[in-house]
């Protein structure tokens, strides 16, 4: 018999780092190690200013660590739990403080053809899509970011919003249909 097993803790506590974070602070920068990244690159999708997106993303995991203890596994991945948490930081960010943000300066994508003029064109679309995604309402935009930037699963998205997967999928749906619709209405270069 392992250790575990005769102090009557499962085994199961041992493998699992969201079990063992609830009862032994230092696991949980087993957690933080394996999810932070991802949390950041979705509060940084959001924000568009790498040091808020640092100061959110640890507060997202202090907020994290605090109310760990009360983490219960309702078969979604963990990770969904802290991108909701970070998709509350980054709404109560955007309450107390309003300010406007460019997504073009969070958008670095590389041309794949040589002729400047055709990467300025590229540039300028890829642009009006991303400002028309700002635009959209809360709930779309975040569904919008969390399929297109994040490449989350519809399940994982609905989880995150608080959803079913069905309403995440409606809520993309609505999204691009109100794209299509604005960007067609807004003429671009070519």
């Amino acid at each position: 018999m392992s250790p575990a097993t005769v102090a009557g803790i499962p085994d199961a506590f041992w493998r699992d780092p969201v079990e063992r974070a609830k009862t032994d602070p230092a696991a949980f920068a087993e957690l933080y190690d394996r999810y932070s990244a991802r949390i950041f690159r979705f509060v940084r999708s959001r924000i568009h200013d790498d040091g808020l997106a640092e100061d959110i993303t640890a507060d997202v995991f202090m907020s994290a660590l605090r109310g760990i203890k009360s983490y219960r596994d309702q078969g979604r991945p963990f990770s969904c739990w802290l991108y909701r948490i970070a998709a509350n930081a980054v709404a109560s960010h955007y309450r107390n403080h309003r300010s406007p943000l460019s997504l073009d300066d969070a958008i670095d994508v590389p041309s794949p053809c040589p002729d400047p003029v055709d990467e300025v064109v590229a540039r300028d679309r890829l642009r009006a899509v991303w400002e028309a995604v700002d635009r959209l309402p809360p709930q779309q935009r975040a569904a919008m970011i969390l399929k297109f930037s994040d490449d989350l699963t519809m399940d994982n998205i609905g989880a995150i919003l608080g959803k079913s997967s069905a309403a995440a999928k409606l809520l993309i749906y609505r999204a691009v249909q109100r794209l299509r619709a604005e960007l067609v209405m807004e003429p671009v270069l070519a």
